[in-house]
């Protein structure tokens, strides 16, 4: 079989009863983390207007997530999609360096509202073979991605998770591949730049990932080698790759289970840097006034990814992804918060002077994916160096957050909604989250998620 075949005989073949508990266990959390951070998304800027030119994409049947709003399908799979990653707080697999619950989740629960009746069970599975998918063609790179993979390889797990909840068999899963990638899109010049639009790149593919399980059920004969032929995913948007481990560990590695959290809301490549401060920090009292200087030692993609320098024009996005701006927030605040990056914040001369003397370098290793080691040295005034390094970050599967921090992360989430959420809210999504494998019907997640008076 082709990696296409592999791919949706695993999708549609694989049971609840086939995921271990910890997998389950691992859906839940990534679930109601992705739900609060979808929420916190719907008040970023832009997405008024979003919302706007997204209400013209059909009729309206699938909430918003923190707005008193619904959109078609596509739609909402789209907008959901974007508010998920706008932040950069989504969780993602650091390995293959994918965010794949910002396409598998809004897909999957617009799939649900489209088809109705869907259990908690059969929602559960989706995720876990979606994530799979996005995860294992990250982890097939081999190469430094020249795409924005969360987007790109996310949107065929987003197919794989809605082509299943909406009923397709093996053959339409496969022809849904096939239409995902004439629809593939995401380029790193965004990210390069520090582009708002980045987050819609996953919003297209979520979209896209619909779209194309749609269209797998005309009679089109579809491409067949999608993944590994010589035009194909692989080949084009991520240059040298190893596919066969990848294929040999679906239904025995489920890729959920080594999902990270992101317990700063800043690029994930940032948050060494930030641990480092907190932790020297805490143990030696310094203030931002007594520091000179801080070094980052890290990986390649670190430097690559978040080493720019800071601009005070330059914006939200761009700072979410800036080492030296999230370190100074935390140098001045001792933690770093959404609202960091929203409105005078995101201007103040204190922090732009801070961030200037942060710099961030690489370590020379060889390998293009890795967000590890990271080394942090603050230089004090006084002329005494502090020194800390984790080989590790917070909140990956060795290092995780405990349930009071998932929590407390979800329930701050609550507070940027856009639209007025009613008291209860929280409480409600998390009981539903907790008894998900119990629910009969999914579409109460989303009308919960949606902002109501």
């Amino acid at each position: 079989m082709n990696a296409a075949a592999h791919f949706a005989n695993h999708a549609v073949s694989t049971r609840f009863a086939d995921l271990p508990a910890a997998a389950i266990n691992s859906v839940k959390v990534y679930v109601l983390d992705s739900l609060g951070v979808g929420i916190a998304g719907s008040s970023v800027e832009g997405g008024a207007e979003l919302l706007r030119i997204a209400a013209g994409w059909g009729e309206p049947t699938v909430a918003v997530w923190g707005r008193m709003a619904s959109l078609s399908a596509s739609a909402a799979a789209f907008l959901n999609a974007w508010q998920m990653h706008n932040q950069e707080y989504d969780c993602l697999h650091e390995g293959a360096v994918v965010h794949a619950m910002a396409t598998v989740l809004p897909a999957a629960l617009a799939a649900a509202e489209l088809r109705g009746g869907i259990s908690g069970t059969e929602l559960i599975t989706a995720i876990a073979v979606g994530v799979d998918i996005a995860a294992g063609l990250g982890l097939a790179a081999q190469s430094g991605f020249r795409f924005f993979r969360p987007a790109t390889a996310g949107g065929f797990g987003a197919v794989a998770a809605a082509g299943r909840l909406l009923g397709l068999d093996r053959a339409a899963l496969e022809a849904a591949f096939a239409w995902q990638l004439a629809q593939v899109s995401g380029t790193m010049q965004a990210h390069s730049e520090g582009s708002p639009i980045l987050p819609v790149q996953v919003a297209f593919n979520a979209r896209a990932a619909l779209q194309s399980c749609e269209l797998a059920t005309l009679s089109f004969a579809p491409a067949r080698s999608v993944f590994e032929g010589p035009y194909g995913y692989l080949a084009l948007f991520e240059g040298a790759f190893v596919l066969e481990p990848v294929l040999d560990s679906l239904g025995r590695i489920w890729r959920i289970t080594e999902f990270s959290h992101k317990p700063f809301p800043a690029g994930r490549a940032t948050h060494g840097g930030i641990e480092g401060v907190m932790a020297l920090q805490a143990e030696h009292g310094f203030s931002a006034a007594d520091v000179d200087r801080i070094e980052i030692l890290a990986p390649p993609l670190i430097e690559r990814l978040v080493g720019r320098p800071p601009l005070a024009e330059a914006g939200a996005t761009y700072a979410r992804l800036c080492m030296a701006y999230a370190v100074a927030k935390v140098l001045q605040n001792g933690s770093l918060d959404l609202a960091d990056f929203r409105g005078q914040a995101l201007a103040d001369p204190v922090t732009h002077a801070l961030a200037a003397r942060v710099m961030t370098r690489s370590d020379g290793s060889s390998a293009p994916n890795a967000l590890a080691p990271q080394s942090l040295t603050v230089h004090l005034r006084s002329g005494t160096t502090l020194s800390w390094r984790c080989e590790t970050m917070l909140a990956n599967p060795a290092r995780p957050l405990t349930r009071d921090q998932h929590l407390a992360k979800f329930n701050r989430c609550l507070d940027f909604a856009a639209d007025s959420l009613n008291p209860d809210t929280g409480q409600r999504l998390v009981d539903s989250v907790n008894r998900l494998d119990e629910l009969e019907d999914v579409r109460v997640l989303g009308t919960l998620a949606a902002a109501r008076v």
